[in-house]
């Protein structure tokens, strides 16, 4: 008897191409060649080279939660809450892989920070551009940190322009003025080159919304909000205990107060009347 006949089975490349003109078309589109070849230690440590590629993977994220913070600010200026929502929650996960930037600086010693501290001579973090740049998203405004870059046109433009444009959060209370919550002008209309200050009508809009359907549109946009806030504070402190623990009060590179400085910003609340107003709903 014979054999039914098998179908027939394409026959599976052994490698795929491996032969192309020029670079790869995987090396083309992530530039892994250019990015793998930044770090240029400046000490014979071995640490150095774990801090370096940390902090350049750290400006990476600081990048996508730009993008997708200036997405939400656009989309929420155009009423489009669903498209900002979903930025933000992008950026929750992104946040949460860069707070885990912090594992391999987390435990350094004082002797093993000092072993390459010398190499960053007056470079700290504070003078990140697009660390400054999420700041300012955030709305903490600040036109002194623009100085830092005034040898940099290009970057010093670009924070500069951020200053003078509408914060995360000022495009949100001027959302909920539109959707006829009592924001005041002064809130509505303000310098938004200066730092955000708490207003207590927008901890009312805010309790009002809390206190109402959990569902509602933009009581489910302050819980996104209020997620990025917690990651935020959350990365402040991961900074201020890698701090302490590699190098305890001693002042901070750069001329920055070290410590200090990073307690007093840890101390402070991102979009602060969606925590304030949960004491009274």
């Amino acid at each position: 008897m014979s054999l039914p006949a098998q179908p027939h089975e394409a026959s599976e490349p052994e490698t795929p191409h491996l032969d192309f003109q020029g670079t790869t078309p995987y090396e083309d589109y992530v530039q892994a060649d250019v990015l793998t070849h930044l770090q240029h230690p400046l000490s014979d440590d071995p640490g150095e080279m774990v801090f370096l590629v940390t902090t350049q993977v750290m400006e990476l994220w600081f990048t996508v939660i730009v993008h997708e913070w200036e997405t939400a600010t656009t989309a929420i200026r155009n009423d489009d809450v669903a498209r900002a929502k979903d930025a933000l929650k992008r950026s929750v996960r992104e946040l949460e892989a860069l707070n885990a930037s912090w594992k391999p600086l987390g435990q350094l010693t004082p002797g093993q920070f000092n072993a390459y501290r010398a190499a960053l001579g007056e470079g700290s973090g504070f003078q990140s551009a697009m660390y400054r740049r999420m700041e300012f998203l955030l709305g903490e405004k600040s036109a002194s940190m623009l100085v830092p870059h005034r040898g940099a046109p290009r970057v010093h433009a670009e924070l500069e322009k951020a200053l003078h444009e509408p914060s995360l959060y000022d495009e949100v209370l001027r959302l909920l003025a539109r959707r006829g919550h009592a924001i005041p002008d002064s809130v509505v209309r303000r310098d938004v080159s200066q730092r955000y200050e708490p207003s207590p009508e927008v901890e009312e809009a805010w309790t009002e919304l809390y206190s109402g359907d959990p569902d509602h549109e933009l009581a489910r946009l302050g819980e996104a909000l209020t997620d990025v806030a917690e990651l935020v504070w959350r990365w402040r402190n991961d900074h201020l205990v890698a701090t302490r623990r590699a190098m305890g009060a001693k002042a901070g590179t750069g001329g920055s107060a070290g410590v200090a400085w990073l307690e007093k910003r840890a101390r402070k609340n991102v979009f602060p009347e969606l925590w304030t107003a949960r004491s009274h709903v």
